[in-house]
Protein backbone atom coordinates (compact mmCIF):
# COMPACT_ATOMS: atom_id res chain seq x y z
CA UNK A 1 0.00 0.00 0.00
CA UNK A 2 1.16 3.39 -1.48
CA UNK A 3 1.69 6.06 1.66
CA UNK A 4 -0.70 8.21 -0.57
CA UNK A 5 -3.62 5.29 -0.05
CA UNK A 6 -2.49 5.09 3.47
CA UNK A 7 -3.30 8.28 4.13
CA UNK A 8 -5.86 9.21 2.35
CA UNK A 9 -8.30 5.94 2.56
CA UNK A 10 -10.78 4.56 -0.12
CA UNK A 11 -13.82 6.93 -0.99
CA UNK A 12 -12.36 9.97 0.98
CA UNK A 13 -12.06 12.71 -1.72
CA UNK A 14 -15.66 11.30 -3.33
CA UNK A 15 -17.48 11.65 0.27
CA UNK A 16 -19.96 14.08 0.25
CA UNK A 17 -19.54 14.61 4.14
CA UNK A 18 -16.16 14.77 3.83
CA UNK A 19 -16.38 17.81 1.32
CA UNK A 20 -19.33 19.81 2.98
CA UNK A 21 -16.94 19.45 6.03
CA UNK A 22 -13.95 20.61 3.76
CA UNK A 23 -15.80 23.42 3.09
CA UNK A 24 -17.19 24.64 6.06
CA UNK A 25 -13.61 23.86 7.99
CA UNK A 26 -11.99 26.56 5.20
CA UNK A 27 -14.75 29.55 6.00
CA UNK A 28 -14.37 29.23 9.66
CA UNK A 29 -10.52 29.39 9.36
CA UNK A 30 -11.03 32.37 7.63
CA UNK A 31 -12.97 33.55 9.47
CA UNK A 32 -11.62 33.06 13.12
CA UNK A 33 -8.12 34.04 12.63
CA UNK A 34 -8.44 37.54 12.72
CA UNK A 35 -11.33 37.56 15.15
CA UNK A 36 -8.92 35.30 17.19
CA UNK A 37 -5.77 37.12 16.65
CA UNK A 38 -8.22 40.56 17.97
CA UNK A 39 -9.30 38.82 20.72
CA UNK A 40 -5.82 37.20 21.89
CA UNK A 41 -4.22 41.17 21.68
CA UNK A 42 -7.63 42.60 23.74
CA UNK A 43 -7.37 39.87 26.47
CA UNK A 44 -10.71 38.78 26.12
CA UNK A 45 -10.10 35.11 25.89
CA UNK A 46 -12.39 34.29 28.95
CA UNK A 47 -15.22 36.50 26.54
CA UNK A 48 -14.72 33.78 23.80
CA UNK A 49 -14.60 30.95 26.23
CA UNK A 50 -17.81 32.51 27.52
CA UNK A 51 -19.09 32.67 23.96
CA UNK A 52 -18.81 29.13 23.50
CA UNK A 53 -20.54 28.40 26.59
CA UNK A 54 -23.23 30.90 25.52
CA UNK A 55 -23.48 29.37 22.40
CA UNK A 56 -24.68 25.92 23.74
CA UNK A 57 -28.08 27.79 24.89
CA UNK A 58 -28.71 28.31 21.26
CA UNK A 59 -27.33 25.10 20.12
CA UNK A 60 -29.98 23.17 22.73
CA UNK A 61 -32.82 25.71 22.09
CA UNK A 62 -32.52 24.68 18.35
CA UNK A 63 -32.79 20.84 18.66
CA UNK A 64 -36.12 21.29 20.63
CA UNK A 65 -37.69 23.87 18.24
CA UNK A 66 -36.45 22.06 15.45
CA UNK A 67 -34.29 24.73 13.44
CA UNK A 68 -30.42 24.60 12.23
CA UNK A 69 -27.96 24.32 14.79
CA UNK A 70 -26.01 27.11 13.63
CA UNK A 71 -29.01 29.59 13.18
CA UNK A 72 -29.25 28.96 17.57
CA UNK A 73 -25.30 29.46 17.48
CA UNK A 74 -25.46 32.32 16.25
CA UNK A 75 -28.55 33.67 17.49
CA UNK A 76 -27.63 32.89 21.26
CA UNK A 77 -24.14 34.32 20.41
CA UNK A 78 -25.79 37.83 19.13
CA UNK A 79 -27.68 37.70 22.52
CA UNK A 80 -25.34 37.41 24.56
CA UNK A 81 -23.57 40.25 23.05
CA UNK A 82 -25.79 42.22 23.56
CA UNK A 83 -26.17 41.18 26.83
CA UNK A 84 -22.43 41.75 27.59
CA UNK A 85 -22.68 45.52 26.31
CA UNK A 86 -25.64 46.12 28.32
CA UNK A 87 -23.97 44.82 31.59
CA UNK A 88 -20.79 46.86 31.16
CA UNK A 89 -18.82 44.50 28.97
CA UNK A 90 -17.58 48.13 26.93
CA UNK A 91 -15.71 48.95 30.00
CA UNK A 92 -12.66 47.09 31.11
CA UNK A 93 -13.43 46.67 34.23
CA UNK A 94 -16.78 45.89 33.47
CA UNK A 95 -15.61 42.96 31.16
CA UNK A 96 -15.19 39.87 33.70
CA UNK A 97 -18.37 40.50 35.81
CA UNK A 98 -20.71 41.13 32.84
CA UNK A 99 -18.77 38.18 30.86
CA UNK A 100 -19.83 36.31 34.22
CA UNK A 101 -23.41 37.12 34.80
CA UNK A 102 -24.50 36.42 31.20
CA UNK A 103 -22.55 33.23 31.38
CA UNK A 104 -24.32 31.95 33.99
CA UNK A 105 -27.66 32.70 32.85
CA UNK A 106 -26.73 31.09 29.66
CA UNK A 107 -25.70 27.81 31.25
CA UNK A 108 -28.92 27.56 33.06
CA UNK A 109 -30.77 27.96 30.06
CA UNK A 110 -28.69 25.42 28.29
CA UNK A 111 -29.25 22.70 30.87
CA UNK A 112 -32.76 23.46 30.56
CA UNK A 113 -33.11 23.27 27.05
CA UNK A 114 -30.59 19.90 26.72
CA UNK A 115 -32.49 18.82 29.48
CA UNK A 116 -36.54 18.86 27.50
CA UNK A 117 -34.00 17.60 24.18
CA UNK A 118 -32.73 14.78 26.14
CA UNK A 119 -36.15 13.60 28.07
CA UNK A 120 -38.07 14.19 24.71
CA UNK A 121 -36.98 10.51 23.40
CA UNK A 122 -35.97 11.99 19.64
CA UNK A 123 -32.98 13.30 20.09
CA UNK A 124 -30.72 10.62 20.82
CA UNK A 125 -26.67 12.16 20.85
CA UNK A 126 -28.37 15.82 20.97
CA UNK A 127 -25.46 16.75 23.98
CA UNK A 128 -22.70 15.14 21.93
CA UNK A 129 -23.74 17.01 19.01
CA UNK A 130 -24.49 20.15 20.77
CA UNK A 131 -21.20 20.16 23.28
CA UNK A 132 -18.50 18.44 21.00
CA UNK A 133 -20.00 18.82 17.61
CA UNK A 134 -19.88 16.79 14.17
CA UNK A 135 -18.37 18.58 11.15
CA UNK A 136 -19.27 15.50 9.34
CA UNK A 137 -23.00 16.24 10.07
CA UNK A 138 -23.39 19.38 8.21
CA UNK A 139 -25.39 19.00 5.80
CA UNK A 140 -24.71 20.66 2.42
CA UNK A 141 -27.73 23.06 2.54
CA UNK A 142 -25.40 24.86 5.71
CA UNK A 143 -22.62 25.89 3.69
CA UNK A 144 -24.61 28.92 2.27
CA UNK A 145 -25.68 29.90 5.60
CA UNK A 146 -22.10 28.96 6.58
CA UNK A 147 -20.69 31.53 3.91
CA UNK A 148 -22.97 34.01 5.17
CA UNK A 149 -22.33 34.08 8.77
CA UNK A 150 -18.80 33.72 7.80
CA UNK A 151 -18.80 36.49 5.39
CA UNK A 152 -20.99 39.63 7.99
CA UNK A 153 -18.48 38.42 10.81
CA UNK A 154 -15.46 39.37 8.19
CA UNK A 155 -17.05 42.50 6.84
CA UNK A 156 -17.29 43.92 10.28
CA UNK A 157 -13.84 43.01 11.30
CA UNK A 158 -12.47 44.83 8.34
CA UNK A 159 -14.91 47.63 8.82
CA UNK A 160 -13.05 48.68 12.24
CA UNK A 161 -9.95 46.95 11.61
CA UNK A 162 -7.78 50.33 12.06
CA UNK A 163 -9.76 51.81 15.41
CA UNK A 164 -10.07 48.59 16.81
CA UNK A 165 -6.26 47.25 16.76
CA UNK A 166 -5.41 51.14 18.11
CA UNK A 167 -8.09 50.64 21.09
CA UNK A 168 -6.70 47.17 21.64
CA UNK A 169 -3.15 48.61 21.66
CA UNK A 170 -4.17 51.85 23.58
CA UNK A 171 -8.12 52.80 24.53
CA UNK A 172 -6.86 55.71 25.77
CA UNK A 173 -4.84 56.71 23.05
CA UNK A 174 -7.87 55.55 20.70
CA UNK A 175 -9.72 57.98 22.64
CA UNK A 176 -8.22 60.59 22.53
CA UNK A 177 -7.89 60.35 18.88
CA UNK A 178 -11.74 60.61 18.47
CA UNK A 179 -12.13 56.51 18.35
CA UNK A 180 -16.18 55.52 19.67
CA UNK A 181 -15.13 52.99 21.96
CA UNK A 182 -18.50 51.66 22.47
CA UNK A 183 -19.46 51.53 18.94
CA UNK A 184 -15.89 49.51 18.12
CA UNK A 185 -16.25 47.59 20.63
CA UNK A 186 -19.84 46.00 19.82
CA UNK A 187 -19.01 45.77 16.41
CA UNK A 188 -16.14 43.76 17.59
CA UNK A 189 -18.36 41.46 20.15
CA UNK A 190 -21.24 40.84 17.33
CA UNK A 191 -18.00 39.11 14.85
CA UNK A 192 -16.68 37.34 18.34
CA UNK A 193 -20.39 35.82 18.95
CA UNK A 194 -20.72 35.00 14.84
CA UNK A 195 -16.95 33.46 14.97
CA UNK A 196 -17.38 31.71 17.92
CA UNK A 197 -20.74 30.01 16.93
CA UNK A 198 -18.84 28.69 13.54
CA UNK A 199 -16.61 27.69 15.67
CA UNK A 200 -19.60 25.40 17.86
CA UNK A 201 -20.95 24.05 14.50
CA UNK A 202 -17.34 22.55 13.43
CA UNK A 203 -16.19 21.36 16.57
CA UNK A 204 -18.48 22.11 19.25
CA UNK A 205 -19.88 24.65 21.87
CA UNK A 206 -17.37 23.02 24.85
CA UNK A 207 -14.27 23.17 22.68
CA UNK A 208 -14.67 26.01 20.00
CA UNK A 209 -12.53 28.33 21.80
CA UNK A 210 -9.70 26.10 21.01
CA UNK A 211 -10.20 27.04 17.40
CA UNK A 212 -10.26 31.09 18.05
CA UNK A 213 -7.59 30.84 20.48
CA UNK A 214 -5.29 28.33 19.91
CA UNK A 215 -4.19 29.77 16.36
CA UNK A 216 -3.66 33.21 16.89
CA UNK A 217 -1.78 33.05 19.96
CA UNK A 218 0.32 30.60 18.74
CA UNK A 219 0.49 32.82 15.15
CA UNK A 220 1.05 35.96 17.60
CA UNK A 221 3.95 34.15 18.99
CA UNK A 222 6.21 33.71 15.39
CA UNK A 223 4.93 36.69 13.48
CA UNK A 224 5.72 40.02 13.98
CA UNK A 225 2.59 42.06 12.44
CA UNK A 226 -0.93 41.38 12.81
CA UNK A 227 -1.43 40.78 9.80
CA UNK A 228 1.02 37.93 9.52
CA UNK A 229 -0.30 36.72 12.36
CA UNK A 230 -3.71 36.52 11.24
CA UNK A 231 -2.43 34.80 8.07
CA UNK A 232 -0.39 32.18 10.21
CA UNK A 233 -3.58 31.27 12.46
CA UNK A 234 -5.88 30.75 9.26
CA UNK A 235 -2.97 28.82 8.01
CA UNK A 236 -2.92 26.88 10.81
CA UNK A 237 -6.70 27.04 11.91
CA UNK A 238 -6.89 25.21 8.19
CA UNK A 239 -4.50 22.58 8.24
CA UNK A 240 -5.64 21.40 12.20
CA UNK A 241 -9.02 21.24 10.42
CA UNK A 242 -8.48 19.44 7.53
CA UNK A 243 -5.97 17.07 8.96
CA UNK A 244 -8.56 16.64 11.89
CA UNK A 245 -10.87 15.12 8.97
CA UNK A 246 -8.34 13.24 7.56
CA UNK A 247 -7.53 11.80 10.90
CA UNK A 248 -10.97 11.25 11.94
CA UNK A 249 -12.27 9.48 8.43
CA UNK A 250 -9.65 7.26 8.87
CA UNK A 251 -10.06 6.14 12.08
CA UNK A 252 -12.98 4.03 10.72
CA UNK A 253 -10.36 1.75 10.12
CA UNK A 254 -8.18 1.72 12.76
CA UNK A 255 -8.58 -1.45 15.62
CA UNK A 256 -10.27 -2.98 17.35
CA UNK A 257 -13.36 -0.89 17.37
CA UNK A 258 -13.55 0.11 14.08
CA UNK A 259 -16.26 2.95 14.89
CA UNK A 260 -14.12 6.42 14.52
CA UNK A 261 -13.08 9.16 16.73
CA UNK A 262 -14.69 12.84 16.74
CA UNK A 263 -13.29 15.46 14.54
CA UNK A 264 -13.10 17.51 17.06
CA UNK A 265 -10.18 15.71 19.28
CA UNK A 266 -7.60 15.60 16.19
CA UNK A 267 -8.16 19.60 15.56
CA UNK A 268 -7.34 20.40 19.51
CA UNK A 269 -4.41 17.98 19.85
CA UNK A 270 -3.15 19.35 16.65
CA UNK A 271 -3.34 22.99 17.51
CA UNK A 272 -2.54 22.30 21.17
CA UNK A 273 0.60 20.67 19.65
CA UNK A 274 1.67 23.58 17.40
CA UNK A 275 0.95 25.79 20.55
CA UNK A 276 3.82 23.68 22.54
CA UNK A 277 6.16 23.99 19.34
CA UNK A 278 5.88 27.52 18.96
CA UNK A 279 6.58 28.07 22.91
CA UNK A 280 9.78 25.76 22.57
CA UNK A 281 10.65 27.62 19.56
CA UNK A 282 10.39 31.03 21.29
CA UNK A 283 12.30 29.72 23.67
CA UNK A 284 15.06 28.53 21.79
CA UNK A 285 15.81 31.80 20.03
CA UNK A 286 15.46 33.64 23.55
CA UNK A 287 18.41 31.13 24.45
CA UNK A 288 20.04 31.83 21.87
CA UNK A 289 20.11 35.55 21.99
CA UNK A 290 21.15 35.54 25.42
CA UNK A 291 23.97 33.30 24.29
CA UNK A 292 25.17 35.69 21.48
CA UNK A 293 24.66 38.50 23.48
CA UNK A 294 26.75 37.34 26.63
CA UNK A 295 30.46 37.86 26.31
CA UNK A 296 32.93 35.04 27.09
CA UNK A 297 35.76 36.22 29.06
CA UNK A 298 39.17 34.96 30.71
CA UNK A 299 41.77 35.98 33.00
CA UNK A 300 45.61 37.01 31.48
CA UNK A 301 48.52 36.54 32.83
CA UNK A 302 47.80 39.36 34.99
CA UNK A 303 45.06 38.39 36.29
CA UNK A 304 42.66 40.71 34.40
CA UNK A 305 39.78 39.55 32.72
CA UNK A 306 39.53 39.92 29.23
CA UNK A 307 37.27 38.45 26.37
CA UNK A 308 38.52 35.15 25.10
CA UNK A 309 40.89 36.08 21.69
CA UNK A 310 42.62 38.90 23.36
CA UNK A 311 44.38 36.73 26.25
Amino acid sequence: MSVWHAIFQPGFFGNSAVQTAAVVGFVVACVCAPVGVFTVIRGQSFAGHAFADITSTGGSASVVVGVNPLVGFAAMGLLGAGAMELTGAQRHRGRDLATGIVLGAALGLSALFLYLSVTSGSTTGTVVTVMFGSIFAVSAGTVPLVVGVGAVALVLTGLVYRPLLLSSVSADLAAAQGVRLRLVEAVYMVALALSVALCALTIGAILSTALLIGPAATALRLARSPVGAMAGAAGLSLVATWAGIVLAYDSYTWPPAHNGWPVSFFVVVLVLAAYLLSQLKVRAERRQKSTAGAEVIQLDRAGRAVPVGQA
